[in-house]
């Protein structure tokens, strides 16, 4: 694991490194050959050297954004498009629910051509 990426983890609200860390573990089980890299002061994950996906934490949220995901299904008021049609993402809350699987399974779709 990037060093870099722990550290700027670790700076954010506690429930945001909780999920954080559950975000980080479910990437790299879906891309074991994942590389993380801190990059524009995010946590980003690249496979076969393109962008999979980043993780960016901010005052009141996680956002997590799948690239190649144009083919990716919305899901309402959670998983949604970006102004780029080939990003999605997907915005976490103090408290709310996540189903990790689910992201998991966008990730994989989304990485399958990487």
């Amino acid at each position: 694991m990037n060093e870099e990426v722990s550290q700027y983890i670790d700076k954010l609200q506690p429930w945001q490194i909780k999920v954080c860390g559950e975000l980080r573990k479910m990437i790299i089980n879906t891309i074991p050959e994942v590389q993380e890299r801190l990059q524009y002061a995010k946590p980003h994950y690249l496979k076969n050297g393109h962008y999979a996906c980043v993780i960016h934490g901010a005052k009141d949220k996680i956002s997590f954004m799948i690239f190649n995901a144009a083919s990716l299904d919305e899901i309402k008021g959670f998983f949604k498009s970006t102004t780029s049609p080939d990003r999605k993402t997907a915005t976490i809350t103090e408290g709310q629910k996540v189903d990790y699987e689910v992201l998991a399974t966008l990730l994989s779709k989304a990485s399958a051509t990487l």
